[in-house]
């Protein structure tokens, strides 16, 4: 079944905007409670970033919890990597993280961890939403939830994050500028990285509830790499709105995204032997880290794209490693979800290890160039089953052979359909990307 409400991570859109609106949300509140809460006093955590919107909707939710007889937790502005931690330390029946990830602060969004900090399952997914299309019958009143707030929640996760690096390790010596995208990681992540050692300087640490993610981030990293090369910092580290991604800057100003960041950490734990499988990519995922991992002789399998798909693929495998080039990477051995911070910790890990700065660990690694463009088509237009848009992929898919792909998809966050192509040579990937997006222009002007 399709799913009415739910995309790959979670109910998201414009806030005011149905179904980002109060009423919506508070009846989402109490079906979640319903589905995910069976026994009597069930228990949910909700955390969030820090987005203005961001407290009408927690009260919304709250609402809807209590109604449905389930008590709730309110742990404040907190990463989603955190709430998955949290969840399960709390033996709570359902985490709930009110944020829109890497968008801009006028979007905002509703996602669930289960009991053991996994994103749901569609199956739960369409149960919550098959509540949401009938009446909903309110709890007794004399069994109605409560609501507390949980002050400590953020040192239990800063000793979680700490938890994930070696005892023996320290990052005494190291220069690192921490981006906290002005989203939830900016009260802890510095800490994390102060307590193991490191000289922390700081920027997007001072949220307002409207300038999460803006010009600074995972998602705009150019800040990050102004004031690693101003400060001659050994690195830098750059988080989204919400934590779960991360990007990382060399001493250099050189960007490591997640595939490069998945390389360091699948190669240093498969020469120490504790890779435990193979690694897991998406369709996004650059040809060059496939090709590199092979060369190291470790096994690389593709999902489809969203952190969830990555998850399900580790399961069905067995494997504990994967990501997405976004920043996404799940280090199944500690953590359920997609952990910046974790993530950071593991890559430096590596550098320690081996003695390696940034730019010498990936020195192996030839990424193919990539060209990404965004289109923002009309609802009424599908893409991907227009006649002439498919043929003009064969077509470039042709051209490139075996040393490219053309993927084109539909993003699950946003009314946007994505053309990426990837080759050897940049200008071509270019020109090649140009024409399939010029083709899907014309098509959805004709429609």
């Amino acid at each position: 079944m399709k799913r009415k409400y739910f995309g790959t991570d979670g109910v998201r859109g414009r806030v005011g905007q149905y179904p980002i609106t109060p009423d919506f949300v508070l009846k989402l509140g109490m079906a979640a409670g319903k589905v995910l809460s069976r026994k009597k006093g069930g228990k949910v955590i909700i955390g969030k970033d820090t987005r203005l919107s961001g407290y009408m909707l927690e009260a919304a939710l709250e609402s809807g919890f209590s109604a449905a007889g389930v008590s709730t937790v309110l742990l404040g502005p907190m990463p989603t990597p955190a709430i998955s931690y949290l969840t399960k330390a709390f033996r709570a029946d359902l985490g709930v993280v009110i944020s829109a990830s890497h968008n801009p602060y006028y979007d905002n969004g509703i996602k669930f961890f289960s009991r053991e900090g996994t994103k749901l399952p569609d199956e739960v997914e369409l149960e919550i939403e098959k509540i949401l299309e009938s009446d909903i019958v309110l709890a007794d009143s004399a069994e109605f939830g409560r609501a507390y707030r949980q002050e400590d929640a953020p040192g239990r996760y800063i000793e979680f994050c700490k938890s994930s690096f070696a005892n023996h390790m320290s990052l005494s010596g190291l220069k690192i500028v921490i981006d906290c995208a002005n989203g939830a990681t900016y009260h802890v992540a510095p800490m994390v990285f102060r307590e193991l050692g490191a000289k922390v300087i700081t920027i997007g640490d001072r949220p307002d509830g409207i300038n999460i993610n803006d010009g600074v981030g995972s998602t705009h990293p150019e800040a990050l790499i102004e004031k690693v090369l101003a400060t001659k910092a050994d690195l830098g580290i750059a988080f989204d709105g919400d934590g779960d991604r991360v990007m990382m800057v060399d001493s250099h100003g050189h960007l490591l995204d997640g595939d490069a960041l998945l390389y360091i950490i699948a190669k240093d734990r498969f020469v120490q032997n504790k890779l435990h499988g193979g690694v897991v990519g998406t369709l996004m995922s650059n040809l060059g880290l496939e090709l590199a991992l092979k060369r190291e002789g470790i096994e690389f399998t593709r999902s489809a794209v969203g952190d969830r798909y990555v998850m399900e693929t580790l399961l069905d495998k067995k494997w504990n490693l994967g990501g997405e080039n976004s920043g996404h990477i799940i280090c199944l051995n500690y953590v359920s979800t997609g952990d910046g911070i974790v993530s950071a910790l593991q890559v430096l890990k590596a550098a320690i290890r081996q003695g390696k700065s940034l730019e010498d660990l990936v020195r192996s690694l030839d990424m193919f160039p990539q060209e990404l463009v965004n289109l923002r088509l009309s609802a009424g237009f599908d893409a991907l089953s227009d006649e002439k848009v498919l043929s003009e992929v064969k077509a470039v898919e042709n051209e490139l052979g075996s040393r490219g792909r053309v993927l084109l998809r539909k993003s699950g966050t946003e009314p946007v359909v994505r053309v990426m192509v990837e080759g050897e040579d940049r200008e071509y990937v270019h020109r090649l990307a140009q024409r399939i997006s010029n083709v899907i222009r014309h098509q959805a002007e004709e429609a």
